[in-house]
């Protein structure tokens, strides 16, 4: 709490400091009482009873802030979820470019095909799955400043005809849709309520669609601890970050098959530094629009995640998914990356 009242100031890399601070305190009585809080907050009740206006409300918290807030560290495109580095010379706004093409591509996607991006964020997929691949795209969100941003970007690249975004939860959508994809939105559900997020997508997909999952997973031998006490609280209210076999599990339980798992864990390592680099560069227009402590607290957040990242505390995977319904077409191919090559 001290680095986010301001108490004391890290110069040069906050990863590294954070890396020397936990070597050197993860054993203490402090942390200990940390981790046991962070295990039996009574706030780990709220997941199993949740209305839809909760979850609206925890969205808006940690979404609704400022796009200009979001601006001075995401790319250019304002993509909030892992980016795909090809090579650790990619700048974000490549390996971002790189991550949407690589959805499209594990989807298939065709001109003319229905696509779905549930919590579209401020529409970048949406944009790219009909500007590049001439889907006919929408989007859903449950953030006013999402859905204001992404008008005007579809606006910008003249495709109303073929795209749209809305302020919807997905749970209320109707229709069928060729293709699906969720990229970060999965962390929002929580566990208790897996089979019930799996079942509303199953029944907007067609038989033989496609549905990409893509969302941060919890190692099954990592516990809650202080750092998910300190999220929960201060950044992401509502959050809750599950296994990857309690994932295939809910979804094939629903009817679901698995196609294809790609682990993306280096690439959101390197994605969270570059996020932190930007976003102690521009502090000053930071402090325009959010309070010092909430800058603090997103230095901290996202160094922590990349070092949670790099160390193997979390990880982020991309499950494509299968309705049945006809003999689908292996997985498309992909160039895998070791991690050795992102200096992982």
């Amino acid at each position: 709490m001290a680095f986010i009242r301001d108490k004391f100031k890290v110069n040069g890399d906050l990863i590294e400091a954070i890396r020397f601070q936990l070597s050197h305190s993860s054993h203490g009585w402090r942390v200990r009482a940390m981790d046991l809080l962070g295990r039996t907050s009574p706030w780990r009740l709220s997941q199993w009873w949740r209305s839809h206006e909760k979850d609206a409300d925890f969205i808006r918290f940690h979404y609704d802030r400022s796009n200009n807030f979001y601006r001075q560290f995401l790319d250019s495109r304002m993509v909030y979820s892992c980016a795909y580095f090809r090579s650790p010379n990619d700048s974000l706004d490549e390996a971002q470019l790189a991550k949407l093409d690589l959805i499209c591509r594990k989807l298939r996607l065709q001109p003319q095909d229905r696509f779905l991006d549930i919590g579209c964020g401020w529409g970048a997929l949406v944009v790219r799955a009909a500007g590049r691949f001439s889907a006919l795209a929408s989007g859903c969100t449950l953030s006013h400043e999402q859905v204001r941003y992404a008008a005007a970007q579809i606006r910008n690249g003249s495709l109303e005809t073929s795209a749209s975004v809305h302020e919807q939860d997905y749970r209320e959508l109707n229709g069928q849709f060729d293709k699906i994809a969720s990229v970060g939105m999965v962390e929002h559900v929580g566990r208790h309520r897996l089979r019930e997020y799996f079942r509303s997508v199953y029944a907007l997909l067609r038989p033989g669609g496609l549905f990409i999952n893509h969302g941060i997973t919890r190692p099954a031998r990592i516990h809650r601890d202080a750092q998910t006490f300190f999220i929960a609280h201060q950044i992401f209210p509502g959050g809750e970050i599950v296994t990857l076999s309690d994932m295939i599990c809910a979804a094939e339980q629903e009817g679901f098959e698995v196609l294809d798992v790609e682990d993306l864990r280096p690439h959101y390592a390197l994605t969270c530094r570059h996020w932190v680099e930007r976003l102690r560069a521009h502090r000053e227009d930071c402090l325009q629009t959010v309070s010092l402590a909430t800058w603090n607290s997103w230095q901290l957040y996202l160094a922590g995640s990349s070092l949670a990242f790099e160390e193997g505390g979390i990880g982020v995977h991309s499950i494509l998914l299968f309705k049945p319904g006809g003999t689908p077409l292996p997985p498309a191919p992909r160039t895998p990356i070791p991690p050795e090559s992102l200096g992982v």
